[in-house]
């Protein structure tokens, strides 16, 4: 049989992993597909290139298809998630000038505390605190917002968050353009190696178990090819699976470094994936065991709840409903795709396509098919709990 031809776009971050990986290591194949990877300048150009069928489905931060159906970044629809490709994978970091402040201040860079480190960047930086994101629909964006704003840092007024591409943001640190930056590894780890920053929290510390980026689709792609995305998403899964064995890191590393892919040394790349992060020029490393996450506890499963919160916030910041916004946005993460997909392999699905999202202080046992599923801790830093409309 002939495979069938797919065409997917990826920013290069670690989180492209998983599409890097189903087509490197014979997945996608597997399923009868053959995948063309096209590298994209922006996410904003990804998006674009997406909606306009220049590209299947695409590697995407997980906002833009909830945005979309808000109707926001003047788009209007038409794009889902039907799997998750990543959770976690961001980090904060600040200037070399501010990191000092911090320390004369007495911050520890424990980086390990959302509360402590939002406090002390909050006294330490000049106002208003200016932090570049790569997109503003993007996980990033919210998780600054709803991490300095909860410990009482006002938006607009005291908090400037402007975007900057993820291979240009140690060189807006440079230029002075802004203090700190949310950015997925491996930029984070390179402002540090080129010695233009320093780490001071990764974004676990925020929400424990943030789905990052998503497996985004056109709809009208979806609905007129549905087992070749069906296809898709369990090539997708098996890189995932693979991605999270440890013995595969190495491999991975090499894998992602080459030319085509990241260009990054593969050194560099190993320990965003271990999360075993230099933070320093000092070389003061920290262990982040969940600084990205693959597979473990249904990392790939598209929560419609988790497109609920999304949602929420966004339409907080933009002046929405954040209920009615909630609403229209759900059904932008697919879990009915998803379960269809996954069927024929008799993987342990979750009971249900909404949760508590924030309610786990612990790896808890949860309601499956097979009674073997077991959810990460995903909690807030501030202990918040969103209750979604519908479980």
């Amino acid at each position: 049989m002939k495979a069938r031809s797919v065409t997917l776009g990826f920013i290069p971050l670690v989180d492209a992993a998983p599409l890097i990986v189903a087509h490197e290591m014979g997945f996608a194949a597997e399923e009868g597909l053959s995948l063309t990877l096209s590298r994209a300048p922006s996410w904003s150009a990804l998006r674009d290139m997406l909606r306009i069928g220049h590209l299947d489905a695409a590697h995407m931060l997980s906002p833009v298809p909830v945005a979309a159906a808000l109707g926001l970044g003047g788009v209007s629809g038409g794009l889902s998630a039907v799997s998750v490709l990543s959770i976690n994978g961001n980090v904060i970091g600040v200037s070399r000038e501010l990191a000092a402040r911090l320390r004369d201040a007495g911050h520890d860079f424990a980086f390990d505390d959302a509360r402590s480190a939002g406090n002390a960047l909050i006294a330490a930086a000049d106002k208003p605190l200016r932090i570049g994101v790569p997109f503003p629909f993007s996980m990033h964006a919210e998780l600054v917002f709803y991490w300095l704003t909860a410990l009482g840092l006002p938006a607009p007024e005291n908090l400037t968050v402007r975007t900057v591409p993820p291979a240009l943001m140690g060189e807006a640190i440079r230029a002075g353009e802004i203090d700190a930056f949310c950015v997925g590894e491996p930029w984070g780890s390179q402002a540090v190696e080129t010695g233009v920053g320093e780490l001071l929290l990764p974004c676990s510390a925020i929400w424990a178990f943030a789905p990052e980026k998503v497996l985004a689709v056109r709809d009208e792609w979806a609905d007129a090819e549905p087992a070749l995305v069906q296809s898709l998403i369990r090539a997708v899964w098996r890189a995932n699976r693979w991605l999270a064995d440890p013995s595969s890191r190495m491999l991975a590393a090499e894998m992602l470094a080459r030319p085509a892919w990241l260009d990054l040394p593969a050194e560099l790349l190993d320990r965003a994936l271990g999360g075993r992060l230099v933070i320093s020029a000092n070389g003061d490393t920290r262990n982040v065991p969940d600084l990205i996450e693959f597979h473990r506890g249904a990392a790939t499963f598209p929560w419609r709840s988790q497109a609920e919160w999304i949602a929420s916030r966004l339409a907080r910041r933009v002046g929405l409903d954040p209920d009615r916004a909630a609403e229209q946005a759900r059904s932008t993460f697919r879990s009915d795709i998803y379960r269809l997909a996954m069927e024929p392999t008799g993987i342990d699905l979750p009971g249900a396509s909404a949760k508590l999202e924030g309610a786990l202080s612990a790896d808890t046992a949860v309601a499956s098919r097979a009674g073997r599923l077991i959810l990460p801790r995903d909690a807030f830093f501030d202990g918040e709990i969103y209750e979604p409309l519908l479980k």
